[in-house]
């Protein structure tokens, strides 16, 4: 398989969703990581995220991510457009749940819930943070650096944008309960022995780390954290 057979197979565009899909797994590990510093200290949540965004390496690899997102989004919506097309008239009798999960059949709709809510974090968050610059300074470990953590205070005061970010999280734990699955699968790493092991812990991932990033924006608009 070339790499042109990458964009327009099945097969090559379910390889690049797996791939991509992996790659993104990963980063939600360290993003968790990093938000969940808001638990320990508010200097400990700065100091993280001035490391992320300060660091070279790490800003040459946000461009792997943001290129990794774009063809996530991209090979995904050329599926589902595609896997619509193939079954013009549709079925006769619509077989539902008996034959999937309904979160493994709405993949395109959770992916664009994601995609809106990707849109708005980005706008409070990273936008303000790398491009504008339009934070508070604190100075953290004799070292002056943005202060992100009264930037999450000031944005998790709205009751709205809590439940934004939880709509957000939602669609993002069923995509990923299908998605890890799919990803392992995709890449041939799901034999019988192992696809019920991979299944738990993909479900276990998803949960964990959706419940995580849900804990946080209602954490600081409860005021548990400070």
């Amino acid at each position: 398989m070339n790499w042109k057979h990458y964009f327009t197979t099945s097969i090559g565009k379910k390889l690049v969703m797996g791939f991509t899909g992996l790659f993104l797994i990963s980063f939600l590990i360290v993003h968790c990581y990093i938000n969940a510093m808001i638990f320990v200290s508010r200097d400990a949540f700065n100091a993280a995220a001035d490391f992320m965004g300060t660091t070279i390496i790490i800003r040459i690899m946000e461009i792997g991510l943001f290129a990794g997102i774009l063809l996530h989004i991209v090979q995904g919506y050329m599926l589902v457009s595609k896997n619509g097309g193939t079954r013009k008239e549709g079925y006769a009798v619509k077989a539902g749940n008996k034959t999937s999960a309904w979160y493994s059949r709405s993949m395109g709709l959770l992916g664009t819930l994601i995609l809106l809510f990707l849109v708005v974090h980005i706008a409070h968050f990273w936008v303000p943070s790398r491009i504008t610059g339009d934070l508070n300074e604190v100075m953290v470990r004799d070292r002056e650096m943005h202060d992100l953590y009264q930037r999450m205070v000031d944005v998790f005061q709205s009751p709205i944008v809590v439940v934004v970010y939880l709509l957000g999280v939602f669609s993002l734990a069923w995509h990923l309960i299908h998605g890890f699955y799919s990803a392992f699968q995709t890449m041939g790493l799901t034999t019988h022995k192992y696809k019920k092991m991979i299944r738990n812990i993909g479900i276990a991932f998803s949960v964990i780390i959706c419940l995580l990033f849900a804990a946080m924006p209602v954490s600081m608009f409860m005021g548990w954290v400070n």
